[in-house]
């Protein structure tokens, strides 16, 4: 039987605030554990929490940003379930009044534009995390991370294959980076996502039995993990069994999903209105005021890259994947207005040694100066751009000058039409051969000449005048 794949998503965004959604610990990933703790996050008896109006802040402008409307008085709920990393035992979160509803991302798989919508995205407080460490008695509890501010944000079930669910979480990814609410480091657990999946027979329209994924933490997985669920549950479904409703964890090593827990529904958590938090109430003026401070999103900026630079579209998402390489590319073309070049360069030699590094554009330790410096070195013909090549990693390296370099290491290109004529009338002299083919009209040779011109010369001879004067001798 043909099956329809039906594909709802769970991202968990955690907000880069300084200080947790309801306490002033800070939330600085990798210290030792439980160092970020205070009696609040610890769930003692008689603390009472105190809601971060960054975070309140951050999630108004990222609902504004996907086309939420933002929920004027919304209000944190308790979430009750029993867990080891949830001191309290109970999750304050958001459920029937969230801050952000009914929003919308378009995303772009192949030629087709596809509208992905927002169901919602709401405020919550993040759980600690249990370590189990082989040959130890028992599992530990880090609680650094509990009381860290999440912003949940919840799709419908638009999408239908992993390649839609992959580039949703990378447009989302890139929109939650740019507007600074997020670093977006999946490894880390920053940015978390959990597919919700189902199968339905074709031209059915009732759902099928969904089944939440867990533990991913790279679009590569995300993309493993719902293939595989898909052959999973389509072999279930063609074998005449029934799909159990439960949450399975993502095996990167094995390939592969496995049984976590049976899947909760909404009731069983016995959602009530937080008695410790009043509501929170928003005003029309403040909400329009943060609508000020959105920045260009990488959708936008990406077509103005391609109407404003001329810029092939592939370039253009290269150049917005990041805020940083985009104001990089940008800060350069200011100052050298020629984009497709500073394009090319930024793309090439400079997001190689970024890559190298494991660092962003906003850390390069080649400023936008100095790679304008070097492109306008090539530009004077004061050396090759062979020659500009191959010194950039040196460059990079350094934090030299680029014509501290080249007058150190004397690549200054030759021009002087004196002495290229006498490494032309040797190279002439050497290859007699030659010349009377190019001569005999194949003008192909010539490249060879020229070749050997720039390896008598080391390079460093002006390749245009080289052509311009060879074509004159051999002419004569």
């Amino acid at each position: 039987m043909a099956y329809e794949v039906v594909i709802g998503l769970e991202v968990h965004a955690q907000l880069l605030t300084q200080s947790k959604m309801f306490c002033a610990c800070g939330t600085k990933f990798g210290l030792p554990a439980n160092s970020q703790t205070c009696p609040i996050c610890l769930g003692m008896p008689g603390t009472l929490p105190v809601i971060n109006k960054k975070a309140v802040e951050m999630a108004v402008r990222t609902g504004l940003a996907l086309q939420c409307r933002i929920g004027e008085k919304n209000r944190f709920a308790r979430k009750n379930y029993f867990y080891p990393d949830l001191p309290k035992g109970y999750q304050i979160s958001q459920y029937e009044a969230p801050i952000c509803e009914q929003g919308s991302v378009e995303v772009e798989v192949g030629q087709a534009k596809k509208p992905i919508r927002i169901r919602r995205a709401h405020l919550e407080e993040d759980a600690g995390k249990n370590i189990h460490e082989a040959g130890a008695h028992g599992s530990r509890v880090d609680l650094n991370r509990a009381g860290t501010p999440l912003l949940e944000i919840v799709t419908e079930p638009d999408m239908c294959s992993a390649d839609e669910v992959v580039a949703y979480l990378k447009q989302l990814r890139e929109t939650l980076m740019y507007l600074e609410v997020c670093d977006g480091n999946m490894e880390e657990g920053s940015l978390r996502c959990e597919p919700n999946l189902s199968l339905r027979p074709v031209g059915q329209k009732a759902f099928g039995t969904k089944v939440e994924l867990k533990n991913i933490n790279s679009f590569k997985f995300v993309k493993e993990a719902i293939e595989y669920e898909i052959k999973r549950q389509t072999k279930v479904l063609n074998e005449g069994g029934k799909i159990a409703q439960e949450t399975r964890l993502w095996d990167s090593d094995k390939g592969e999903t496995a049984t976590m827990r049976s899947k909760e529904e909404a009731h069983d958590y016995r959602y009530f209105p937080d008695p410790d938090l009043v509501p929170l109430s928003l005003s029309p003026e403040w909400i329009e005021e943060l609508r000020t401070t959105l920045p260009e999103l990488p959708g936008a900026r990406q077509r103005r890259f391609v109407g404003e630079y001329g810029l092939p579209k592939y370039d253009a998402e290269v150049l917005t994947g990041t805020k940083a390489m985009a104001d990089y590319f940008e800060a350069c073309v200011r100052l050298f207005p020629q984009p497709k070049t500073v394009s090319n360069w930024v793309m090439g030699e400079l997001l190689r040694e970024l890559n190298n590094a494991g660092v962003s554009a906003a850390a390069s330790p080649v400023s936008p100066e100095r790679l304008v410096s070097l492109l306008q070195l090539v530009e004077k013909a004061t050396i090759s751009l062979k020659v500009a090549r191959e010194i950039f990693p040196e460059l990079y390296a350094s934090g030299k000058a680029p014509e501290q370099i080249v007058q150190e290491k004397g690549l200054t290109q030759v021009s002087d039409e004196g002495a290229l004529a006498k490494i032309i009338d040797e190279v002439i002299a050497k290859n007699h051969a030659q010349v009377e083919q190019y001569r005999g009209g194949k003008e192909a040779v010539l490249g060879f000449l020229v070749g050997q011109v720039m390896k008598s010369s080391g390079g460093k001879a002006n390749p245009g005048k080289v052509n311009e004067l060879l074509k004159k001798k051999l002419a004569g």
